[in-house]
């Protein structure tokens, strides 16, 4: 399913990076300032995956699954706390999950095109990927904010693979989530899933991905045998 594959759409929270921490500080932060009770981290990594906006709603709210709006002036100005808050921490204890940064230089060496498409607000992708040495990977990045509809939307992922003039049935989505997988098939790109990473608690075989892998370097097994031949 994975041959003669040119391009690989990569998400980034859960994909590539483990951004937890400094999300969970800065959301705490906010929480603070706004004198509403504070989650532990663990409980912040289940709310990561739609973006800022959901994020902070679901710290609001105190809940993942939420059904009502938090009330507009309070998320407003607690948006406006957070993304200060997360732009003053945003490098402090983020990496890079195992294997990722030797992974991509494999298939940066085998000819592979890449790209990022993330929810994340599109003003820190940049920055993050500078620190830990991976923007030079990518010929594209899609942010949250870059395009009127994101994942699980498969916009980003048709604007990408426009970009880089690449035919969606060449390319392979790698992420963590059902945003990633939902985008993926409703863009006609297959998909594969990594099993560490935000939905991790919950049973990722059953997002409907083509393919499953337990670490990152694992995916070199699926594009191995398109570069050989």
């Amino acid at each position: 399913m994975f041959y003669d594959k040119k391009m690989l759409l990569f998400d980034l929270d859960g994909t590539l990076i483990d951004s937890v921490p400094d999300l969970a500080k800065a959301l705490n932060a906010t929480l603070r300032e706004l004198n509403l009770p504070t989650y532990e981290e663990a409980t912040i990594r289940t709310w990561i995956g739609n973006g800022a906006a959901m994020l902070l709603k679901r710290g609001l709210l105190g809940e993942r699954e939420i059904d009502r709006e938090p009330e507009k002036e309070l998320f407003a100005r607690a948006l406006e706390i957070f993304l200060e808050r997360y732009a003053a921490v945003l490098n402090d204890a983020t990496g890079l999950y195992p294997e990722v940064k030797e992974t991509l230089q494999k298939l940066r060496e085998w000819g592979y095109r890449m790209a990022i498409v993330t929810n994340k607000p599109s003003q820190f992708v940049a920055p993050i990927l500078e620190n830990l040495g991976i923007e030079s990977f990518f010929e594209h990045v899609v942010g949250g904010e870059d395009l009127p509809r994101k994942k699980p939307d498969p916009l980003p992922l048709l604007h990408c693979c426009e970009v880089l003039g690449c035919r969606p049935e060449k390319a392979v989505m790698i992420g963590d989530s059902s945003n990633d997988i939902l985008a993926a098939r409703a863009a006609g790109i297959p998909s594969v899933v990594v099993a560490y990473g935000y939905s991790a608690d919950r049973e990722v075989r059953d997002l409907g991905a083509d393919a499953v892998v337990e670490r990152f370097g694992e995916i070199l097994d699926f594009f191995e045998r398109s570069h050989r031949e």
